[in-house]
């Protein structure tokens, strides 16, 4: 995925995101220079490559290798307002987070057991060029009460990377069907609902 960009002209930040552009900066050890670059365009390459994936950033005709770090969003309307991209270097290696991409219908599903995912991502340290867009994880086996590692995920990663993570870390089980408590009572009561918080990248 390629997108353009340009050097930092004169105006606010919000001036510049109601021309429909978007700040942002592109940094590295030896690097770090203020860009802004087309709104629709961000959100295209960011949808289809997320955090984990390499993007070619060219500001002002020159190509920079970037992944995107950090996106300040504007929590109102779910619009980013700020990108921070991380340009890379093709000999160092990075530390990354893959998702998880869970694949099948697990065998203890269809035996009335319910799928339990516990992570949707996994850390590795790789060199840019190996980076993957995702990691499948195929739980057509997984009984009720069986549950698959981060250690199963090592043979679908490129053998030149390194798990970061706790190999023995439960990435989905199969668990046994809720039984409520109160089946057959007479009284019927409102479902709690919890809300989590988004996680944000490293």
């Amino acid at each position: 995925m390629r997108i353009e960009a340009e050097k930092r002209a004169p105006g606010t930040a919000a001036q510049l995101r109601r021309d429909g552009k978007l700040p942002a900066v592109v940094y590295n050890k030896d690097l770090n220079e203020s860009i802004t670059l087309d709104m629709r365009a961000f959100d295209k390459a960011f949808r289809a490559q997320g955090t984990s994936s390499l993007i070619d950033l060219v500001v002002d005709g020159t190509e920079h290798s970037v992944l995107v770090k950090q996106v300040q969003m504007d929590k109102r309307r779910r619009e980013p307002m700020h990108v921070d991209f991380f340009a890379v270097t093709a000999n160092e290696a990075l530390e990354v987070h893959v998702p998880i991409e869970v694949v099948g219908t697990a065998a203890g599903v269809r035996e009335g057991g319910l799928l339990d995912v516990q992570r949707r991502e996994v850390k590795i340290s790789v060199l840019p060029r190996f980076i993957p867009n995702h990691v499948t994880l195929d739980v057509s086996a997984v009984k009720v009460g069986e549950s698959l590692h981060v250690r199963d995920l090592v043979a679908a990663l490129p053998k030149e990377a390194t798990v970061l993570d706790d190999l023995d870390l439960s990435v989905v089980a199969v668990v046994p069907p809720r039984v409520s408590d109160d089946a057959g009572s007479s009284t019927a009561t409102e479902p709690e609902v919890i809300r989590s918080a988004a996680e944000e990248n490293d």
